[in-house]
């Protein structure tokens, strides 16, 4: 039995999205709150439309049933931007480091390339989280510059790098 699938995400998943999204370990590197209530993650869930394309890793229990252990996400943009998406991952604090976070992008990039001809996926990323910028360079993302004092982070300000993966368009 394989230590976990990635699936596409579904609404029943929202509790176990929650739970990564509040976590510590996983909350400073995402732009959650601890206060985010588990409302949030069942409207997002609920809301996903056409071109909003979510995955779970989903680690099965020993009694039956799953953990959902990270998710992932492509979210095309509309319009004249439609040749390219935001891309947003999170994996669970104990499963870091797994393997997860790369299978998770895999499935993403598959989906942007090989079903959504994407020639642009761009995400940001803390600038000290150097453990996933080393998987991102690791899968052709490039740091196209830097979005100072970006976000709040455990009480002070941090900085972002804006990183994107092209592809020419094919013939």
């Amino acid at each position: 039995m394989s230590e976990f699938i990635i699936r596409p995400c579904r609404p029943s998943d929202a509790e176990g999205i929650h739970a990564l999204r509040v976590m510590e370990g996983v909350r400073e590197n995402i732009l959650a709150l601890p206060s985010e209530r588990l409302g949030f993650c069942e409207a997002y869930l609920n809301g996903l439309g056409p071109d909003d394309h979510q995955f779970a890793a989903a680690a099965p229990l020993p009694g039956g049933g799953e953990k959902i252990v990270g998710t992932a996400g492509l979210q095309v943009y509309p319009g004249r931007m439609r040749h390219s998406a935001g891309f947003g991952i999170m994996v669970h604090r104990d499963w870091q480091g797994r393997g997860v976070g790369r299978a998770l992008m895999e499935a993403a990039l598959d989906v942007a390339d090989n079903w959504l001809m994407l020639t642009r996926v761009e995400l940001t990323v803390f600038t000290d989280n150097a453990r996933a910028i080393g998987l991102y360079k690791s899968l052709g993302f490039e740091i196209e510059g830097t979005k100072r004092m970006g976000a709040i982070r455990n009480g002070a300000y941090a900085d972002e790098y804006y990183m994107a993966r092209l592809r020419p368009p094919r013939a």
